[in-house]
């Protein structure tokens, strides 16, 4: 019995004293970035007082500044838009003053600009030739026209009647007879305005000179530092992107002397072959009808139609066979 219940009384102890595993307690650690995601999450609210007055008073700075520049601009808005004209020209003239100077080494830039200025004044005066006979002739016409009026025996009034019974337009009289009663006070009263309105329109003259003038100034004065320009604009930018700077602003110019040059082309092929219709039908007026329609195959989508229809309206009044032919032309020409 004493050795059966040895090994039981030696067990006991062992069974006892192998320790049992502790349950650790559950705890949740304070982490140190709480505070920063709770101040995140509440936004504004949580941000200091000084961040916040420095943002709003940046913000309200930035505001008048930007107010401020878009005043001073629309104070100059008249300048601003002479220098984008004259922007426009440099861009435009820039290749023929380049060319002049490959072409002839001897030539300097200011020299090269001069005679692109001079070539360029030549073609305007060309332009005017072609419509001052006109005009003149359209002038004395209308001054012998009123002289006839006003001398005539029977008064003005029963003269443009008179006239306008002989051709066919005597319903049409009848029906402005008031308005034709009150002729020569209306045009008395017109004149009247045209020599008190003589100062403003010398005014107005001035105006269009002095704005030329600073026009072909900044545009001289742009193509002769065209280079130097450039490159200080393409240094406002980062190193990494002045390359691609210089070569967008020079595949934009590159477009808008193309765009002008190509469509002066089209506007030059239009008017000359305009004109030579116009001649072989024996159209009055050729050249200014051939030069205004050059003029407006200028206008982008609606020039050539509107100068087809303006040849097409004076066919009419000439012979209507002309006009059935000039719509023929009009047509084939925009098909080509």
């Amino acid at each position: 019995m004493d050795e059966e219940n040895t090994p039981q009384k030696d067990s006991t102890p062992q069974r006892d004293s192998q320790p049992e595993p502790r349950v650790k307690p559950e705890t949740n650690p304070t982490r140190p970035d709480a505070p920063a995601s709770l101040s995140k999450d509440l936004g504004w609210a949580g941000a200091p007082t000084s961040q916040v007055v420095r943002t709003v008073a940046a913000a309200l700075l930035t505001t008048v500044v930007v107010l401020g520049a878009l005043f001073l601009l629309w104070q100059v808005k008249t300048f601003v838009g002479w220098f984008i004209i004259a922007l426009f020209l440099a861009a435009v003239l820039n290749p023929a003053v380049n060319w002049l100077q490959r072409r002839h080494r001897l030539i300097k830039r200011p020299l090269a600009i001069a005679l692109t200025y001079l070539g360029l004044a030549v073609v305007l005066l060309f332009v005017a030739g072609i419509f001052l006979p006109l005009l003149v002739d359209q002038i004395n016409g209308f001054i012998k026209f009123v002289n006839t009026a006003a001398q005539a025996p029977e008064g003005p009034t029963e003269y443009i009647k008179g006239l306008a019974k002989e051709n066919g337009l005597g319903g049409l009289v009848q029906r402005i007879d008031v308005e034709l009663s009150d002729l020569r006070k209306e045009l008395g009263e017109a004149l009247g305005n045209l020599f008190s309105a003589t100062g403003q329109i010398a005014i107005g003259a001035a105006g269009f000179i002095a704005a030329l003038a600073t026009v072909l100034t900044l545009t001289f004065f742009l193509i002769l530092g065209s280079d130097r320009y450039v490159e200080a604009g393409v240094g406002l930018f980062a190193e990494r992107h002045q390359p691609l700077v210089r070569r967008i602003l020079g595949q934009a110019a590159g477009a808008i002397s193309g765009y002008v040059t190509g469509n002066l082309a089209i506007s030059l092929i239009c008017g000359v072959t305009t004109f030579v219709v116009l001649l072989i039908l024996g159209m009055p007026y050729a050249a200014p009808l051939a030069l205004l329609v050059a003029v407006l195959d200028l206008v982008p989508l609606v020039g050539a139609t509107l100068g087809g229809a303006l040849l097409v309206i004076v066919g009419l009044f000439v012979e209507p066979w002309k006009a059935m032919v000039l719509l023929i032309f009009v047509l084939v020409y925009q098909q080509v």
